[in-house]
């Protein structure tokens, strides 16, 4: 049973379900997509998260895919570029892939607040 909602149903998930996520074996998780550019990772991220910028999605296509198997939740910023990654996931191939609202600012003032906001 997936821990994610029913692609067809939303686009978006919020920084509470992945935190509630966080304790689970990493196997169990889905994968967690920072696709900020290396600079904002610099400055802050979530642990767990592994950066690939959203520039980089088109050649990184196939090991997005195969990350997939347990889901993929992208945030970035505000999430707005998390929206236009997980669009381009679902468009090529990739259904189980979801945009974090509010991206790594709400997260910092939501879940975390020993992350900083810029």
């Amino acid at each position: 049973m997936s821990l994610l909602p029913d692609p067809a149903a939303t686009l978006e998930v919020t920084c509470a379900e992945v935190s509630g996520w966080s304790t689970l074996p990493e196997s169990e998780r889905p994968w967690l997509v920072d696709c900020r550019e290396p600079e904002e990772w610099g400055i802050c991220r979530i642990e767990g998260a592994d950066l690939v910028p959203l520039g980089s999605f088109p050649e990184k296509i196939d090991a997005l895919r195969q990350g997939a198997s347990n889901g993929v939740v992208v945030y970035c910023h505000h999430g707005m570029r998390s929206l236009r990654a997980t669009s381009f996931l679902r468009a090529n191939g990739v259904e189980s892939v979801f945009s974090m609202a509010g991206g790594i600012d709400a997260w910092s003032r939501t879940i975390d607040s020993e992350v900083p906001r810029y």
